[in-house]
């Protein structure tokens, strides 16, 4: 059987097309579940947002930094060494 380069394309399209569409659910079920921001676990470029030091997601400089939060499912946080809900 040999596969001709429209027929690779259509299956590279297809699923790429269901990965966005799965993506996508995910992150609506994801927004559905209450979330809290959890300080002082966040790794080094992982942050969810802006601080005194900085305006935006992704720019802590270092790991574990006390003012750096990331968003956690609700209750998780104190579970989390090193973790607060609050600075």
């Amino acid at each position: 059987m040999k596969i001709n380069n429209l027929t690779k394309n259509v299956v590279a399209t297809t699923g790429a097309v269901a990965f966005a569409m799965t993506m996508t659910a995910g992150v609506a079920n994801a927004a559905d579940k209450k979330q809290e921001k959890c300080f002082g676990i966040v790794a080094k470029g992982q942050n969810d947002c802006g601080t005194s030091a900085h305006s935006c997601a992704g720019q802590a400089k270092v790991n574990n930094h006390p003012e750096e939060w990331v968003y956690v499912p609700a209750g998780l946080c104190e579970r989390i060494a090193g973790g607060k809900t609050t600075k």
